[in-house]
């Protein structure tokens, strides 16, 4: 097929990848403008620009898509279908009825579950052990498109929106061929969104990541990891940020109050939640790069009674 990609971030990459390497035509790749990042304020493209150009592939990024402009040029390539993966903005009837198999989205759940920006990471927070990805023909509602694969991609204890995200990305890459050739062979029937049984997985901030103490240890467990390696959980100490990078939950309490340090041992420290202890065992403190709780110990006094909260 002549394919027009349209992604953004990391996760998009591995779809552009396999879409080549499965002999398929991407006759252009649109991607979100390029923005200055660190201290001197280089512009830096997007890891699918990057990608793309790899390819030669022509690059296309309007500030804007929807502009006129901007739907002639798409229309002016030909292509038989679009697939969208994580692109960043909104697409308009123009531009998802501009090609014969209109336009594909790889999605990162199992739609109608976890409709939004942030799937991956919501998922993970809210104990599922079960996710995947979900192809869908795209209509102008939000991830409300009539769905056509699934792949299902089971949760570890430990994993982190940083894992799971890299086990979709490669999910989603696979899916999205077998959904190109299902759809030139019409072998796939599109099948109707029920309603979702989840709330709507909202973009994540960095103010999602500030830890309630009086919420139970399992939950803030799993936020801590859905949330590594952005935004991150954290707590205050000292009056400085603490990043907590990972936690076990200790089924047990102590006479305490919620956010306080109950137990401090050579090698980690455990805090008292609502229901049970969150056992500290990675952490980062502004200057200084992640550390075991074991070496923050070493160089840091942490004592019991110490009250991690603002």
């Amino acid at each position: 097929m002549r394919v027009i990609f349209m992604g953004t971030p990391d996760f998009s990459v591995g779809t552009l990848e396999a879409l080549v390497q499965a002999g398929h035509e991407v006759v252009l790749a649109v991607t979100q403008p390029d923005k200055p990042k660190g201290r001197g304020g280089k512009m830096q493209y997007t890891p699918v620009k990057e990608k793309a150009l790899e390819y030669d592939i022509p690059v296309f990024q309007p500030v804007k898509v929807r502009e006129k402009s901007c739907v002639e040029k798409l229309d002016s390539y030909k292509a038989d279908v679009m697939v969208v993966v994580a692109f960043g903005q909104i697409l308009p009837k123009e531009i998802l009825e501009l090609t014969p198999y209109g336009c594909i989205n790889v999605h990162a759940s199992l739609l109608p579950k976890y409709r939004g920006a942030a799937p991956i990471q919501w998922s993970i927070i809210d104990g599922e052990t079960v996710t995947g990805v979900t192809t869908m023909q795209m209509d102008e509602g939000l991830d409300t498109g009539d769905m056509l694969l699934k792949t299902e991609v089971p949760l570890e204890p430990d994993e982190t929106g940083g894992s799971l995200h890299d086990k979709l990305s490669a999910a989603g890459a696979k899916l999205c061929v077998e959904t190109l050739k299902a759809l030139e062979e019409k072998t796939v029937t599109p099948e109707k969104q029920g309603e979702t049984p989840t709330k709507y997985a909202r973009m994540l901030d960095k103010e999602l990541g500030k830890i309630d103490w009086t919420k139970d240890a399992a939950s803030i467990e799993r936020l801590v990891r859905g949330l590594n390696p952005w935004p991150s959980a954290y707590t205050s100490w000292e009056g400085k940020t603490m990043k907590i990078w990972s936690a076990e939950v200790v089924d047990r309490e102590c006479k305490a109050p919620c956010g306080t340090v109950a137990e401090v041992t050579k090698t980690d420290f455990s805090v008292q939640t609502g229901k049970g202890l969150l056992k500290v065992t990675e952490l980062q403190i502004p200057g200084k790069k992640r550390m075991a709780a074991d070496a923050f110990l070493r160089g840091y006094k942490m004592e019991t009674g110490t009250l991690l909260a603002e």
